[in-house]
C-alpha cells in the first residue's frame, strides 16, 4: 500500500555547500549525469529533450560572475530511490538564502577544494548546518589535481570544523597519478578510467588487493599505509553520530573526470536518513501520514522572463500533495488552489501531479507566500520561523529615473519577499530611499542588477555609516529615536531594527541602558 510514510522512505533530500570554486556546480551536473536525467554530447552535458546545456546556475549575473547566487531545486532517480538535491549559493554573502534553503533539507554535502581543503567560506556555511543539526557527508574534489596529503586533510576537517571525519574511500594518488579509490567497506581497489571531459559515467575496474599491489606500486603501497592508520585509530562510520553531526563520511574524488561519483551517490542513498516527522512551533512533530502539509522555503521571481511570474518553493512534509487540491495558506487562513504545481529544474519546469514528504514543488503566482510559511490540509500547523541573518553591511537605495518610481517600488517590494535583502524603512521616508541591509556586498549586486534587468528601474545604491543591527521594541525605539548615531527602521515583517555606526557605541549604550531591548539576531560575525 503505498502511503506517505513509505514514500518518505524512498526520498533522499540534501543540499551542497562549498567555497566558490570548489566545483559544486560541476557535482549538480555529473549527479543528473548518473541519475540519467542529463544524456552526454561531444564533451558537454546537455539537458533531455532540450538544447541548453543543464545548470543550476541559471540567472545571468551567476552566469557573468561565475558563481552560484540563487538556490535551486533539481530531483533525480538513483538506486531505486527518489533524490531532491537543492543546490545552494556558494558565496557567503548568501548564506542566508543557504540557511533557508538547509530549512527544507535533511541533509547537506561539503564539497572541499582538495589543493585548499577548508577555506573561509565553507566554515561559514558549514556553521549554518551545525546551526541547524544537519549531517554532513564530505566530498573532497579536484583529486585529479595536484591536492595536499589526505591525512592532514582529515587533520584540518577536525581542528577547524570540530567534524570526525571518516574516509569510506580513499585515494590512490593525486593529480596526474590519480588512479582510482579504495573502498574502505567492500575491501577493493576500484581503478577509473578517465574520460573525456567527464562527458559519461566513469567506467570501473575492480581489483583485489593483491592485483592492486603488484600493479600501482609505491602509490599502492603509500595509500594502504594509510588506510592501516586509519584502522588502527578507529576511524569507523556510526550512523548515530552521523545523524547527530558529530561524525562526517569523507569521499574523495573529482566530479570534473567523474572519478568518485558512485560512491558518493550511493553513501546518499544508503547513509542519508529519510524524511521524518517535522516539529511544529509547539515542538509536537507532524506524522507523515497526517494530512498534507508543507513549508515554503524559497520565494523566487522572474525566473522565466518570458512569464514573469512568482515561484514559492515548498517542501512537503507530510501527507500526499495533488495537483488541483486546494490547501490553507497558515498565516492568512487563505484558501490557494495548487493548479499550477510544477518540478523546477534550474529554468526547466515540469507539471506535477502528485509529491510525498521529502519532494519539493514549485507553486506558481502564490502572491501571498513568504518563506517559512505553513501550508495545510484539515489540520492545522504552524512551523517555527526561519530566523534572519544579522545584516553587516546597508546601502539607501534610490532611483535615478523618478518616471521608473512604480518599477523600482514593485521591485523593492519583490526582492524584499525573496529575501534577496532585507529591506528597512524609515517613519515618513518608506519607499522613496529604503535602507537595504544584507550579510555580504554581493547581494547589492544583484539588487542593482535585478532592478534594472528585470524592473526596469535604474537605481543608485549609496553607502551608510551603520555597521551593526539590533531588534528592538516600540517603546525602545522612541528612546533611540532621540540619540545620535542611531537610525530605527521597520522590517516589512513587523520588525524593528535599531542600526547603530559603531559597534562600540552600542556596547556603551547596552551598559548605560540596560532597559532598553536589543536583542541579537542570528549568524553574527
Amino acid at each position: 500500500m503505498t502511503t506517505p510514510s513509505t514514500e518518505a522512505a524512498r526520498r533522499r533530500t540534501f543540499a551542497i555547500i562549498s567555497h566558490p570554486d570548489a566545483g559544486k556546480t560541476t557535482l549538480t551536473e555529473k549527479f543528473l549525469l548518473y541519475g540519467g536525467v542529463l544524456t552526454a554530447g561531444a564533451g558537454a552535458v546537455k539537458a533531455k529533450g532540450s538544447g541548453r546545456s543543464a545548470t543550476s546556475d541559471w540567472m545571468e549575473l551567476e552566469q557573468q560572475r561565475g558563481i552560484s547566487i540563487t538556490s535551486t531545486v533539481l530531483q533525480f532517480p538513483y538506486g531505486g530511490k527518489v533524490l531532491n538535491l537543492l543546490d545552494t549559493p556558494g558565496h557567503r554573502d548568501f548564506s542566508e538564502d543557504t540557511y533557508r534553503v538547509l530549512a527544507a533539507t535533511d541533509a547537506a554535502i561539503m564539497v572541499l577544494d582538495g589543493s585548499k581543503g577548508i577555506e573561509a567560506q565553507t566554515r561559514k556555511l558549514f556553521e549554518v548546518c551545525r546551526d541547524r543539526e544537519i549531517p554532513i557527508v564530505t566530498f573532497i574534489n579536484k583529486w585529479d589535481r595536484p591536492s595536499r596529503d589526505p591525512l592532514e586533510l582529515l587533520d584540518e576537517i577536525e581542528e577547524q570544523l570540530i567534524l570526525d571525519p571518516v574516509p569510506m574511500t580513499w585515494p590512490v594518488g593525486d593529480g596526474e597519478k590519480f588512479r582510482g579509490v579504495i573502498d574502505r567497506i567492500g575491501d577493493q581497489f576500484i581503478r577509473f578510467t578517465r574520460v573525456a571531459r567527464g562527458a559519461t559515467i566513469a567506467p570501473e575496474e575492480v581489483l583485489e588487493f593483491d592485483q592492486a599491489a603488484s600493479e600501482e606500486g609505491d602509490l599502492w603501497i603509500e595509500a594502504s599505509e594509510s588506510v592501516e592508520l586509519l584502522d588502527s585509530i578507529g576511524r569507523e562510520f556510526d550512523r548515530k553520530r552521523f545523524e547527530s553531526g558529530e561524525l562526517s563520511p569523507v569521499f574523495f574524488g573529482s566530479a570534473l573526470t567523474n572519478f568518485g561519483m558512485r560512491f558518493l551517490l550511493d553513501a546518499m542513498v544508503d547513509l542519508v536518513p529519510s524524511p521524518s516527522p517535522r516539529p511544529d512551533i509547539n515542538h509536537e512533530p507532524r506524522d507523515l501520514d497526517d494530512p498534507f502539509s508543507g513549508i515554503v522555503f524559497k520565494i523566487q521571481a522572474n525566473m522565466d522572463k518570458a512569464h514573469r511570474d512568482r515561484v514559492a518553493f515548498m517542501r512537503v512534509c507530510s501527507g500526499k500533495f495533488e495537483r488541483g487540491m486546494v490547501v490553507t495558506h497558515g498565516p492568512t487562513g487563505k484558501p490557494f488552489a495548487t493548479k499550477y504545481a510544477h518540478s523546477v529544474k534550474g529554468q526547466e519546469r515540469e507539471t506535477i501531479d502528485e509529491a510525498w514528504p521529502g519532494d519539493v514543488v514549485g507553486l506558481v503566482n502564490a502572491n501571498d507566500f513568504r518563506v517559512g510559511d505553513a501550508v495545510w490540509v484539515d489540520k492545522p500547523v504552524v512551523w517555527p520561523p526561519v530566523p534572519s541573518f544579522a545584516p553587516a553591511h546597508f546601502r539607501i537605495a534610490r532611483t535615478t529615473d523618478t518616471s521608473r518610481t512604480k518599477q523600482f517600488r514593485s521591485g523593492i517590494t519583490q526582492l524584499d519577499e525573496e529575501g534577496v535583502v532585507q529591506v528597512l524603512r524609515e517613519p515618513g521616508i518608506g519607499d522613496q530611499a529604503p535602507i537595504l541591509a544584507a550579510v555580504g556586498p554581493l547581494q547589492f549586486e544583484v539588487v542593482q542588477h535585478r532592478l534594472e534587468n528585470e524592473f526596469g528601474a535604474p537605481v543608485e545604491l549609496n553607502a551608510c555609516s551603520w555597521t551593526t543591527a539590533r531588534i528592538t521594541d516600540a517603546e525602545s525605539a522612541d528612546t533611540l529615536r532621540g540619540m545620535s548615531g542611531v537610525t530605527v527602521a521597520a522590517r516589512s515583517d513587523g520588525e524593528l531594527l535599531a542600526l547603530f555606526e559603531s559597534p562600540y557605541w552600542l556596547q556603551r549604550l547596552e551598559a548605560d541602558h540596560p532597559e532598553l531591548t536589543l536583542d541579537k539576531l542570528i549568524a553574527e560575525g
